[in-house]
């Protein structure tokens, strides 16, 4: 590689001193990515008898592994390596600690080796940080071997070190996911490509283009069509899907034979343009449901009076018929920062009659603050409204000194239905709940609302999910990650076994699906008290005279 010209150090007080210079130097060579000109400057500064810092043998280990996975020959690429082996002892004779960028840059450097061992060279120092430098590794940390281990088709050491990224508590993403899959394709492990697509599955939304071509890859192989199970349960299939929250049932490949891969699009209302099947609106698990209620309930008692919580808890207990909670204060005050503005208790009816008519004559529940309630009571309009919410059983006040937040959070998810708010969710009473799956509670549970010329405009939680999801039937659709303005054009990969049929003539009976509904602790379709409209392919369809 030709070096280029390191510029000449203007003298400065601040930095005029040797290894000020040799620091600016060397920024100049990182950022030109000029290899020989750094290795040039190190060679200099080790004849000088230089003083270097971390700072200095950490951008030189980063330029080094920035330009080996640039090569081309072995040979240029073995030196390098060996090269970033000698700063790095270098680094540990000068007693300077190696922090997490160090080992980062050493793993990459590693990794490059063309002899073979770089990989596992990699791991070990990935897998020793902690105990002989006490660095954490990072997700980037463990990057270098994994894709190294994939490349050589060492199925068995990507495994190991995916274990140790859990373990330490490290996330893949998308890349390792794929990576894995890939490998595990390659060497024949079915059962390890079932758990990476769901480990895709949970991780990551839509999957990018190379993603998607391995898993064309997959499910066109000879050992794709000969994995799976030609009988199965179709009662512990339907109990597993509603279990996971819908979208997935995890018991394995079903089905025998060939598969088809398809791109198809999605419509509106959730139906496949292929296979005509209906896609889920996926929700949590209902263990991690319960394990979301439990946290918000212990947060709400560490900092309201538990008493007062407690006696909200039995309350519900006992008041378990509501599909939908209303954020009473936020629906009031929308839009109510003007001269006149105030607490706008009509809006608050007129979100709560609207989901009344759609839910065929069935009350919400609105949370309200007690302090805003006797504030309300002086008014003839606001005391007719409240009396009448009372005695339908349709307004819970909370007590003096309480965050109402607390309240229509936990029974939005102790019920399992849905919220209206406008809240985004983001203050620190959310913060504080910490948990991954968040969003897509929000995702399935959460009506927002508008008020427009003083008209309502409900917008209901979408019809189905861009998610990957699995069948009952064993069929697969996988969402692409394109840049959509309108999900409609989005493309999806349409998966299943040659001969199938999941159209809209497959007979499943009213009871069959009822059954599966009446089990779950969340209503079955996105919105399925207010979406009138929705057609279930999964079922007979049920006129309905409220339609929007």
């Amino acid at each position: 590689m030709a070096a280029t010209a390191v510029p000449k150090m203007k003298t400065k007080k601040r930095n005029g001193s040797r290894e000020g210079q040799f620091r600016y130097e060397l920024d100049t060579c990182s950022k030109n990515g000029d290899l020989s000109g750094a290795l040039e400057l190190y060679e200099t500064a080790v004849a000088e008898g230089l003083r270097l810092s971390a700072y200095h043998f950490n951008s030189l280990l980063h330029i080094l592994s920035s330009s080996v996975e640039n090569l081309d020959d072995e040979s240029s690429k073995q030196s390098t390596a060996d090269t970033g082996s000698r700063v790095f002892d270098a680094m540990i004779v000068a007693g300077i600690m190696p922090n997490e960028a160090t080992i980062t840059s050493m793993a990459r450097i590693a990794a490059s080796r063309p002899d073979g061992s770089g990989a596992d060279l990699a791991f070990d120092l990935v897998r020793n940080m902690r105990e002989k430098y006490a660095a954490t590794p990072r997700l980037r940390t463990y990057g270098p071997a994994l894709f190294a281990f994939c490349r050589q088709l060492e199925a068995e050491k990507a495994y190991a070190l995916e274990n140790h990224m859990v373990s330490s508590a490290v996330v893949p993403e998308e890349p390792e996911i794929a990576a894995l899959m890939d490998v595990s394709a390659k060497v024949g492990r079915e059962e390890k490509v079932y758990e990476y697509l769901h480990m895709l599955r949970n991780n990551v939304r839509c999957v990018s283009s190379s993603t998607a071509r391995i898993l064309e890859d997959w499910f066109n192989s000879k050992s794709a069509a000969e994995a799976g199970s030609s009988s199965w349960s179709t009662e512990r299939v339907k109990d597993a899907i509603v279990i996971n929250g819908r979208g997935w049932h995890g018991l394995g490949w079903l089905g025998g034979g060939r598969w088809e891969v398809n791109q198809t699009s999605v419509g509106a209302d959730g139906h496949c343009a292929m296979c005509f099947q209906r896609l889920d609106c996926v929700d949590i698990a209902q263990k991690e449901t319960k394990e979301f209620a439990d946290s918000v309930a212990n947060l709400a008692m560490e900092r309201e009076t538990i008493s007062n919580f407690k006696r909200f808890q039995e309350w519900l207990e006992d008041n378990k018929g509501y599909d939908a909670i209303i954020d009473g204060a936020n629906v009031a005050l929308y839009q109510q920062n003007f001269a006149d503005g105030g607490f706008s208790l009509s809006q608050l009816n007129d979100v709560a009659s609207e989901l009344f008519r759609r839910n065929k004559n069935k009350w919400p529940l609105i949370i309200l603050h007690n302090k805003r309630i006797q504030a309300l009571m002086g008014d003839p309009y606001n005391r007719q409204l409240l009396d009448a919410w009372r005695s339908e059983g349709a307004l819970y006040m909370t007590p003096t000194g309480s965050n109402d937040d607390w309240y229509w959070i936990y029974a939005a998810v102790k019920l399992g239905c849905l919220v209206v708010t406008n809240d985004e969710m983001r203050d620190h009473i959310f913060e504080l709940l910490g948990r991954s799956f968040f969003p897509r509670w929000k995702e399935r549970h959460q009506v927002r609302y508008t008020f427009v010329k003083g008209k309502l405009t409900l917008v209901m939680p979408p019809p189905y999910s861009v998610v990957i999801q699995e069948s009952e039937t064993g069929s697969w659709h996988v969402p692409l990650d394109e840049m959509c303005d309108d999900e409609k054009q989005r493309t999806w990969l349409c998966i299943r076994r040659q001969g199938s049929n999941h159209g809209p003539l497959e007979d499943l009976t009213d009871s069959s699906f009822q059954t599966i509904s009446e089990s779950s602790i969340i209503p079955p379709e996105c919105g399925n008290i207010f979406n009138n409209n929705t057609r279930h392919v999964t079922g007979k369809r049920k006129d309905r005279s409220d339609d929007l």
